[in-house]
């Protein structure tokens, strides 16, 4: 078998997501036949070689497995919390095999996550994230303006969790319901922390809930807390989304 990348093995192998197998390897947490290898970019053959994660001999590629969940509001998208709150990962009961989210939904937003062991995918994925459209629907507290839904369309300045200021991209924002309280169905091509929320409060409304519905091809069809796995059609769908050239933003009127 040819060498490949140790990252990608190691991937492959269900131990970690690509990008933390390449933090393990530069950390010297990875050895093969016995010598620590810290360089990334470093290849092996998992056929013949002896690779080992934390002291813990690979056993070659798992079966990959793909999921889709709706994540309900009130667990954190991460494998443990620290704060001891309730993971999704607790909601993964029955699979055969470990899983990990693909990107987030922060502690109160609900919705569609997808969960793999394919660290190949899971990396594109991510890498892809300023142009994979992600589709939420939003309940926010009093009603904006049009020239405040306007400036959300063309993008507005937000303060990042390291404190940066930077500028959205465009966004679609459409009303879905009119109310005191209404409902915007809103569509990004990029995935920063907290973006919709943050978005909303530097045109003055609050958002109360938020609730992913797509994310690519994939449509949210299960029930809150409840999981399915993805078919070979959505995985192929998924990855055809991933090499995808950067999409023209999304704007929608109400």
């Amino acid at each position: 078998m040819p060498t490949e990348r140790l990252q990608k093995i190691i991937a492959a192998a269900g131990v970690a997501s690509r990008r933390k197998a390449e933090e393990l390897i530069a950390a010297g947490r990875v050895q093969v036949n016995g010598q620590v290898v810290s360089e990334l970019g470093s290849k092996a053959d998992p056929e013949t070689d002896h690779i080992r994660v934390n002291g813990k001999l690979l056993h070659g590629a798992q079966r990959h497995l793909y999921l889709v969940l709706n994540k309900p509001k009130g667990y954190v998208t991460t494998m443990s919390d620290p704060e001891r709150r309730p993971t999704v990962m607790e909601l993964i009961r029955g699979v055969k095999g470990r899983v990990y989210p693909v990107g987030r939904l922060d502690y109160a937003s609900e919705g569609l996550l997808v969960l793999t062991n394919d660290g190949d995918l899971a990396h594109r994925l991510m890498k892809a994230a300023s142009h994979v459209a992600k589709t939420y629907v939003v309940k926010v507290a009093g009603t904006p303006s049009e020239a405040a839904l306007e400036k959300l369309r063309s993008g507005v300045s937000i303060t990042t969790d390291d404190g940066h200021r930077v500028r959205t991209a465009p966004a679609g924002v459409r009303v879905v319901k009119v109310a005191a309280n209404p409902w915007y169905e809103v569509t990004l091509i990029e995935g920063r922390n907290r973006q919709i929320r943050r978005m909303f409060e530097k045109v003055g409304h609050h958002v109360e809930k938020i609730k992913r519905v797509r994310y690519g091809p994939l449509k949210l069809d299960v029930p809150p807390g409840r999981f399915r796995p993805l078919t070979t059609k959505e995985v192929d769908r998924l990855r055809t989304a991933c090499d995808k050239p950067m999409a023209k933003s999304p704007r929608s009127v109400s």
